[in-house]
Order: structure tokens, then sequence, then C-alpha cells
């Protein structure tokens, strides 16, 4: 199994972000292979007038959901994407204790769930007793997703918390957490320079999360996530590149999107909507369209440190990591984020 790249206290993980949006510190990465310590305030002075800033505008769902089955056990649901052709009425979801769940009636207070059967891979379909749509009832009765190692349940602050400030389509159940750090005024300041902003849209799944289990990483398989690149996102990045500007993403949702995109457009961004699997790693795929990243501390077994590596290299990768563990530096989600040239 592929070792973790290091080991992190438990008290080096947030549970909670800066007490302002923009409030965190920043790594910076220089293109020299040297590292600056930074706030994510200071990331205006790291962007040039010529550069695109591309963003994931997906908003995440409030997915979990807690109830009691028949009995009075306890159930847990994590709704994860709409089942295709169900029309908002019955999603694909993971649930605690799932075989118990097959068949059952779930009691939520504010409305019953049934889950209709299970898939091959260990999935629940589940729909509403009353028939109704999902996403406007997730929206009004479930809890924020946080991810497991915040070991906390979500509370009312999540609900902004874990959304960044132009999530606009709904979908994903896990949030692109580098845009956490930009607020309303921190983008307003980046536009003033004449930075232009694009955006993608790609629905963070808990797949994101599945730390990597063989022995090679190369052998990783991503569970692959809709994805959207619209028209304009890839006019954005053929303007940006012939005026001589550096595409900028926001996360490595953004890195993923458009990279496929570019695969398919064969080396040049193109539009696209369908489920991305694209998985980056050292030796295993060259970027072609990102020059500089914005993103937070990962996991030391994930498949997205394994894409840091691919952009940064894997000794600068473990460096800049190392740099960040003998300092303050906060990890994860909620965590502390790096700006990678």
């Amino acid at each position: 199994m592929v070792q973790p790249w290091f080991e992190l206290p438990a008290e080096r993980i947030a549970r909670r972000p800066a007490a302002r949006r923009d409030g965190g510190l920043l790594l910076h990465w220089h293109a020299d292979g040297g590292f600056s310590d930074r706030r994510v305030v200071d990331l205006p002075s790291l962007l040039r007038p010529n550069d695109l800033l591309v963003v994931n505008d997906v908003r995440v769902v409030p997915a979990r959901v807690y109830g009691k089955r028949p009995g009075g056990g306890q159930a847990e649901l994590l709704f994860v994407q709409p089942e295709p052709a169900a029309e908002d009425r019955r999603w694909v979801a993971w649930g605690k204790p799932a075989k118990r769940l097959v068949g059952r009636r779930i009691e939520t207070g504010a409305g019953a769930l049934i889950v209709d059967e299970r898939t091959a891979d260990g999935a629940l379909l589940v729909r509403l007793e009353s028939g109704a749509e999902l996403t406007p009832w997730l929206e009004d009765h479930g809890s924020m997703p946080l991810p497991p190692y915040m070991n906390r349940p979500a509370d009312a602050a999540d609900h902004s918390d874990y959304q960044t400030v132009y999530a606009r389509a709904p979908g994903a159940v896990a949030a692109p957490t580098a845009g956490l750090h930009l607020s309303e005024a921190l983008l307003e300041q980046i536009a003033a320079l004449g930075v232009e902003r694009a955006e993608v849209t790609l629905h963070v799944g808990p797949g994101t999360f599945q730390p990597i289990r063989v022995e090679h990483a190369q052998d990783h398989e991503l569970v692959p996530e809709f994805c959207i690149v619209p028209e304009a996102t890839a006019e954005a990045v053929k303007a940006c590149r012939a005026r001589g500007g550096r595409v900028v993403a926001v996360g490595t949702t953004v890195v993923r999107s458009l990279e496929r995109a570019a695969q398919l457009g064969g080396g040049e961004v193109v539009a696209m909507a369908e489920f991305n699997g694209l998985y980056i790693y050292p030796g295993g795929y060259e970027l072609q369209v990102v020059d500089a990243l914005l993103t937070n501390f990962h996991l030391p077994d994930s498949s997205l440190i394994q894409l840091v590596a691919s952009l940064a290299g894997e000794e600068r990768c473990r460096a800049g990591y190392a740099h960040a563990l003998a300092g303050p530096y906060r990890f994860y989600s909620y965590g502390d984020s790096n700006f990678i040239e």
C-alpha cells in the first residue's frame, strides 16, 4: 500500500475556519523552489494583470441526514448524487449501517425516506416517501457533509463557512476548499488588478477523501464526478494564452476540469459536460493548461497530494509540506492554503 507522505498530529487539523474568510495563512511556493510565509490577503500581490483565475462554482448540498430505522436504531445517510433519469426524486446515497437500511423506512422528523435497494458497489437508492424532489428537501433539512476528520457534527455556522461566496450550481457533497479562502473583498481587489475570472463546475463527491489503498499510486482509480467546462471558460483560457497570462486554478477540482477539457481538445481547452475521472499523478500525466495553483494542505495518502506533486514536482512537494509542518500552518478543508507557481 502507498505510504503516507507525512504524519500529522491531530491538533494540526483545522476543525473551524479562520475567524475571517480571507484571514488564513498562505505558503507561497516560488517558481525557483523557495518558500515564503504569507497570508491569504497577500494573494493579489502574487497575481498578474494578464492572469486568468478559474474557480469551481459548485454549491455544496446539505447532504447528510440522520434518522431512525424501524425499531429505533440510528441511521445516517450521505446523499451523493441524483440517480440518472430519476428527476431528483431518487438519489444515490451512502448509508450507515448500509445492510440494515435496505428496504427500510427511515424517519427523520421532517418526513420519511425509503431505501429501495442497494447497488452492486454498496450504495443505496433512496427517495422521499412523499415522492417530492430531494434537493429542496435536503436544503431545508440536511446537514453540511463535513469531512470525517473534523470529528464533529455540522452546525449552523458550517452552512456558510463550508460554501464559497460564488457557489451557484448545487450538486457537491464536499466543498472545493481552496475557494473557501476567497472573500468578496479579496475577489474585488483581484478584479481591480485586471485579473479575469472564469468558472467550471465539478460536482465534488465523497471519493475526494478516498485514500490510495493500492501498492502503487499509479494504480489508483478516481470515482468519476460530473464536470462542466463552459464554452466561455474555454474561450477565456484561449484569450489568456494569447495575451501571455497564466491560468491560475483555485483548487484541484479546477485543475482536473481544465486538464480533462484539454485532453478532449487535443491540448486546447474545449467545452465539455461529462463525468470526469482524470487522475493526475507524477509521471502519469503532464499538465497542459494550469500554470499556478491555489490549494489547501491535503491528506498524506490522497489523490490530491499526488496532483500537487505532479504540478510542483515530488521533491518540492515534500519540501513544501515539511516547511508547513515545521510552522504554524493548519491542515485540510478548513485549514490554510498554498500558492504554487
